[in-house]
């Protein structure tokens, strides 16, 4: 028994392109709606400030480098005084005072090293965060997907919370739809069966994509995931899936219905669609009794099966159903049927 949800088709994945750096835009360099690779770059801000910004703090660095080798310097030259008047102290060749003097200075000397190397420390992250911010004016794509229409134009001012377009990862295209709880329960024991380990819901459950022409998509898809509750106010339970979307045919947004066996059903009776007319909402069929003499039939349908219907009542397995020529069969009226091949399944 197949039952049928609307759906709507989404990226796999949906990345929103944005500026880490405020700036003016110079450049754009991709097609609105052509396929991009990550890491792909799709807009450039003018990086003429953070490349003054980089070049000022490789000066602030290369003194904070030369302040280190100068206080380095100083530090070598007060040692040497405390070694040479070290041994003078000792032998009171010279006052006590002098090599107080020297260790002091000692000391100094290494909070001076100290201090030379936390600002060398200091400007090379400087210089780091400065080249970061020289290579965010390359705004790149982050997955490989299809790009959107440019949001931003040449000369605009961005800032960091500037969205520039989107990029969609479409392959495989994620597809969502809203399952009642009577589908998931029968839909669920289907997949019970169809899946070798049971770790998602309907993990087995084999989908088929009908598109808005009508057309069957020809990729199969299968379930991602399902929400993790039913949504009180429209007594569905929200599910994902995916099909495989070879050359990016589907898009983002578009609509179809999603198609998947939720019961298994044997001995069902089924007529061919071309059997099968509806007249103010009611589905009706034309029997030729033994008689040859025609009878309308209300009849209940179930699901579509191929191209048959299942008909849950009103009908027996072995009567006869016009499937051509059906607009002159009348009540009442005697005819003479001529068999036609059934079409699979049908009786």
């Amino acid at each position: 028994d197949l039952s049928e949800w609307i759906a709507t088709m989404d990226g796999y994945i949906n990345a929103e392109i944005q500026p880490h750096v405020s700036g003016y835009l110079i450049r754009q360099n991709y097609r609105e709606g052509s396929f991009v690779r990550k890491d792909e770059v799709l807009f450039e801000i003018d990086p003429r400030p953070f490349q003054a910004a980089l070049d000022q703090v490789k000066g602030q660095l290369a003194q904070s480098q030369a302040q280190v080798v100068q206080a380095q310097a100083q530090l070598a030259k007060v040692n040497q005084d405390v070694e040479r008047d070290t041994p003078l102290a000792e032998a009171r060749a010279i006052a006590q005072s002098q090599l107080d003097n020297d260790l002091q200075a000692k000391a100094g000397a290494e909070a001076a090293v100290v201090a030379a190397q936390a600002a060398v420390t200091a400007a090379q992250a400087s210089v780091e965060q400065a080249q970061l911010n020289l290579s965010f004016t390359k705004i790149v794509s982050l997955v490989d997907g299809i790009a959107g229409i440019a949001k931003a134009q040449i000369g605009d001012l961005l800032t960091t919370s500037s969205v520039l377009t989107s990029v969609s990862q479409v392959d495989p295209i994620k597809v969502y739809f809203p399952m009642s709880e009577q589908d998931y329960l029968r839909a669920q024991k289907i997949g019970t069966k169809a899946a070798s380990v049971q770790s998602t819901p309907l993990k087995g459950v084999a989908l088929t994509l009908v598109l808005a022409d009508s057309s069957i998509y020809p990729h199969p898809g299968g379930v991602l995931w399902t929400d993790r509750q039913v949504d009180p106010s429209t007594g569905t339970l929200r599910v994902a899936a995916a099909f495989p979307n070879p050359g990016n045919i589907l898009r983002p947004g578009e609509y179809g219905r999603v198609r998947a066996v939720t019961e298994e059903r044997h001995d069902a009776l089924l007529v061919p669609q071309a059997a099968v007319t509806e007249l103010q909402g009611v589905n009706q069929v034309a029997v030729v009794g033994r008689d040859n003499k025609v009878r309308i039939q209300n009849v209940q349908l179930g699901s579509q099966v191929g191209a048959n219907w299942i008909v849950n009542q009103s009908l027996e397995a072995g009567d006869r159903v016009v499937v051509g020529g059906i607009q002159y069969a009348r009540e009442g009226t005697t005819v003479n049927p001529m068999p036609v091949t059934a079409t699979k399944g049908a009786q």
